[in-house]
């Protein structure tokens, strides 16, 4: 397994607040869907620490940049957990937070999936294995511009069986790309089960490697980590980077944890309600450790 560089940049303020992000974007996934009474609850909840980390300290994307070439650039390959970028796009001031409560509602452009009618969304993505090869496109301009230009995606590791991610690296490696930072949920679980029943796929860094990718490997819903191993980038000039983070599935809400069942589905009532509160006592945990220093 390879080792993350370590630059130890990032402060200890800066890990808390990226923490209190976490949870309390988790709770706003399950107010969406919740409202909804549709949504991708497991993967959404095992995303949610990368996109904290992404749009709250590694990618230079703002409301007011957003318009512009020259910055970074984001595209949610994994489309069907679109409910985790709704979620933190609003916090960044994107639209309206009001607006959430809107999805899945008659007239509104808050759907199930990415679109760019949404603000702060670069590309419509949700046919699953289309997000690499957008990011590779946009990556490869900006190169042949001189531009300085990053561009992430986050995939789903069930995402990976399709045979466009593959034609799509094997470009990525060709135009090295070390501008493109591709990002792997490797949460091993998806609609149908364990993704290695379902279609084996390991050795991944194996894999990766051979396309040409400097891989590194991280825990994904650890904040402070992911944050770190960004600084690093790129990790090795000329090459594609090809980040595998391990995750838990429905991450933050204890019966949801690395359960197949909800990868798509509602909580009850009930269901609704213990979850909040477990994220609320976590948020109190957090609030009481960040007392103590």
């Amino acid at each position: 397994m390879t080792t993350p560089q370590t630059t130890h940049l990032i402060t200890h303020e800066t890990i808390r607040m990226l923490e209190h992000k976490s949870i309390l974007y988790r709770k706003n996934v399950l107010q969406i869907i919740y409202a909804a009474k549709a949504g991708h609850t497991g993967g959404s909840l095992s995303c949610v620490d990368l996109l904290n980390v992404l749009y709250n300290y590694t990618m230079k994307i703002t409301p007011q940049n957003f318009s512009q070439v020259e910055r970074d650039h984001y595209v949610h390959s994994k489309g069907h957990s679109v409910e985790a970028l709704y979620a933190v796009l609003a916090d960044q001031g994107f639209f309206p937070a009001e607006l959430l409560y809107t999805m899945e509602k008659y007239a509104s452009n808050f759907i199930g999936h990415p679109t760019r009618s949404v603000p702060g969304i670069e590309q419509n993505t949700g046919a699953l294995g289309h997000g690499l090869s957008f990011s590779v496109g946009m990556a490869l301009a900006a190169k042949k511009d001189g531009r300085s230009d990053r561009v992430f995606t986050i995939m789903g590791d069930g995402e990976l069986t399709e045979g466009s991610i593959w034609e799509a690296s094997a470009s990525a490696a060709h135009y090295h790309l070390d501008n493109l930072v591709a990002i792997i949920d490797r949460n091993t679980l998806q609609i149908s089960g364990r993704t290695e029943k379902v279609m084996s796929m390991e050795p991944l860094e194996e894999k990766f490697s051979a396309f040409g990718y400097a891989v590194r490997h991280v825990n994904g819903n650890n904040v402070a980590e992911l944050a770190t191993l960004f600084e690093s980038l790129p990790f090795e000039p000329g090459k594609p980077n090809l980040v595998l983070a391990h995750t838990i599935k429905g991450r933050g809400v204890s019966y949801m944890e690395d359960n197949v069942s909800w990868h798509h589905r509602v909580p009850t009532d009930s269901e609704y309600a213990t979850a909040l509160m477990e994220l609320e006592q976590a948020e109190k945990a957090l609030e009481k450790t960040n007392g103590q220093h």
